[in-house]
């Protein structure tokens, strides 16, 4: 006969196990401000580029040499969660959004990324579904939460099972809309997603069916650019550099292409210029021969050049891809930018890191300008006096979408998203200074 307990023990054993319930409870609930948030994490990495993967690490330099100081212990203070170093944590947001386009300007992912709805109780408030309709794979993840673990709203899970079309509360697609076959719910939410610009994206076939966005473009409203600069402090946007960035560079422009034909006509802009500077062309496009691939392409680039082009392939707005944040800043080399319009260019790189070809009235006045570059040091080297004063973030993009999923919005749609994409003004053939609607 087993021993009989005391009402004392009894009492006892109940308050300790009371107690590791609690304990459980509040671990899970914000377990999320523990996890350290890694960059190369692919379950909560941007789809930016792979889109999972292969994230430019900038901000985090090379070396303390090549990026300028590195920021110190007292500067880390105070620096939000997804920055490296970060310890600043959102709670509970109180107050009207910014979240979508009409709530606020700009690209709203700093906003995304600290918010927390109001009413938000952790593992205690319902679960969303997303159905990604084209596949996890195209994503790199996996069904389930484990995408959302260390999210500040994590209250999510994904699923690529098509006969949950009607249960899930929102409808992912990447690239390629395909109507699910079924009647939406009052409240589901299908979302469409493009890496690419308008020339190279599908024309939605159902134009007034699609709620939200996730593109590149500022407008957007889940904004996934293919990197993100942000400032430590956005009052310091320069410092002093204790390195010549120009040593022992003795050659002046390469280019790595193997698109011959983009509609934008950056190979003949780079002909033009090389009649009045001499232009390394490396790839289908050049004599020159390097692969991509070879790391050693790169190491010569950054040894031994003082410019890049880095010419997208269609002059779009907002499209702004790694051709600049790669090749160019992650190299030491300056880059001379061609497709997004000025203005965006701006808005996306780190203050005075680049030149626009727009700037300038052709090949031949821009080529002036690099010879005047080439031949004086310290103007040179100011084109390189944003190192160490940000880096480029993680976007967090599955964080972003769970957090946006839970927030109090009204229903909303595009009434023709093909027009929003690819209307008028958006994209041009020409440069943007020859742009009547610009």
């Amino acid at each position: 006969m087993p021993p009989r307990l005391s009402a004392r023990r009894l009492f006892l054993l109940l308050l300790f196990l009371f107690s590791v319930s609690l304990l459980i409870s509040i671990h899970q609930r914000f377990s999320w401000i523990h996890v350290h948030l890694q960059e190369d994490d692919a379950t909560v990495d941007s789809p930016s580029m792979d889109p999972e993967s292969n994230r430019l690490d900038i901000g985090a330099a090379d070396s303390e040499e090549e990026m300028g100081e590195q920021p110190t212990a007292r500067e880390h203070r105070g620096k939000p969660w997804f920055m490296s170093g970060g310890t600043e944590f959102p709670g509970n947001y109180k107050g009207p959004p910014r979240l979508f386009p009409d709530q606020a300007d700009g690209d709203r992912i700093l906003e995304q990324l600290m918010y927390v709805p109001e009413d938000y109780q952790g593992y205690d408030t319902p679960e969303k579904v997303i159905l990604a309709y084209n596949g996890l794979g195209t994503w790199n993840q996996k069904s389930g939460s484990g995408t959302f673990h260390g999210c500040p709203v994590s209250r999510c899970s994904l699923t690529d099972d098509r006969s949950k079309a009607t249960d899930a509360d929102a409808i992912l697609y990447k690239d390629h809309f395909i109507h699910p076959g079924v009647v939406r719910p009052m409240k589901q939410i299908w979302i469409i997603y493009f890496l690419e610009c308008p020339y190279h994206t599908q024309s939605v076939k159902f134009a007034d069916l699609i709620n939200w966005t996730a593109t590149y473009r500022r407008d957007s409203d889940l904004v996934a650019p293919y990197e993100r600069w942000t400032y430590f402090d956005p009052q310091v946007r320069q410092k002093e550099q204790n390195k010549d960035f120009a040593e022992n560079k003795t050659k002046k422009v390469a280019w790595f292409v193997s698109n011959c034909g983009a509609r934008n006509g950056r190979l003949a802009y780079a002909r033009e210029l090389g009649k009045y500077i001499p232009v390394d062309i490396y790839g289908t496009c050049g004599p020159l021969k390097c692969p991509r691939s070879d790391r050693k392409c790169f190491d010569t680039l950054k040894k031994d050049y003082k410019f890049y082009l880095a010419f997208e392939n269609s002059n779009c707005r907002d499209y702004v891809t790694e051709k600049l944040f790669v090749n160019g800043l992650g190299h030491n080399v300056l880059p001379i930018v061609m497709g997004a319009r000025p203005e965006d260019y701006q808005k996306s790189a780190p203050e005075g890191s680049y030149i626009h070809v727009d700037e300038f009235d052709g090949p031949k006045e821009l080529a002036a300008y690099l010879h005047r570059l080439d031949t004086d040091n310290a103007l040179y080297n100011s084109y390189f006096k944003w190192k160490g004063t940000g880096e480029f973030i993680n976007t967090y993009f599955w964080c972003r979408l769970c957090a946006m999923m839970h927030a109090p919005t009204s229903q909303r749609h595009y009434e023709d998203v093909n027009d929003w994409w690819r209307g008028p003004g958006v994209c041009t053939t020409k440069s943007w200074r020859h742009t009547d609607f610009v």
